[in-house]
């Protein structure tokens, strides 16, 4: 694992869909992602994507089986299977790992009906079936499991994250 006086960062690129971890300067880690379906926005209940400097507040699923079930941010102890894809068609699964944003600009993305850590906005895995690369969230920022998983090996809590357009 990285320290953080290793200048650690994540970009979130909204417009390419790009998740880049920096150390020092350098790109050392890359993954397509994708973000809400509803765009950018700030608002509690928008399903859109807060913008701006964040932090990993929590990091959550350590030692979890890959495609492990959260709900609440706590393993249901399952794992995803298509079957339960098939009979919950609708729903937007949470699995193998999270790390959970907390905005760090007071109005833009902190308090109020714009904080990122009430409106539960997470990094997290998503059957490895939908889509990278194509806004499709519901806000969060999804990624593979085996990203997500190698992504919260390498970063501590409180890396700074910034979502960008």
């Amino acid at each position: 694992m990285v320290t953080e006086t290793d200048e650690l960062y994540i970009e979130i690129s909204l417009s390419s869909q790009l998740l880049t971890l920096f150390q020092a300067g350098r790109a050392c880690y890359e993954t397509s992602i994708s973000t809400a379906q509803n765009g950018p926005g700030e608002q509690q209940d928008s399903g859109c994507t807060p913008r701006g400097w964040h932090q990993i507040r929590a990091k959550i699923g350590a030692g979890c089986e890959s495609n492990t079930v959260f709900r609440g941010r706590r393993p249901t102890g399952e794992v995803y299977t298509a079957q339960q894809a098939a009979e919950e068609p609708g729903r937007d699964w949470i699995l193998s790992r999270i790390l959970w944003l907390s905005g760090l600009e007071p109005g833009i993305n902190r308090l109020g009906a714009v904080d990122t850590m009430r409106r539960y906005i997470y990094l997290h895995g998503t059957p490895d079936t939908e889509p990278m690369g194509v806004a499709k969230s519901h806000g969060c920022i999804r990624m593979r499991n085996a990203d997500i998983i190698e992504l919260y090996e390498l970063v501590p809590v409180h890396t700074r994250v910034l979502i960008n357009e």
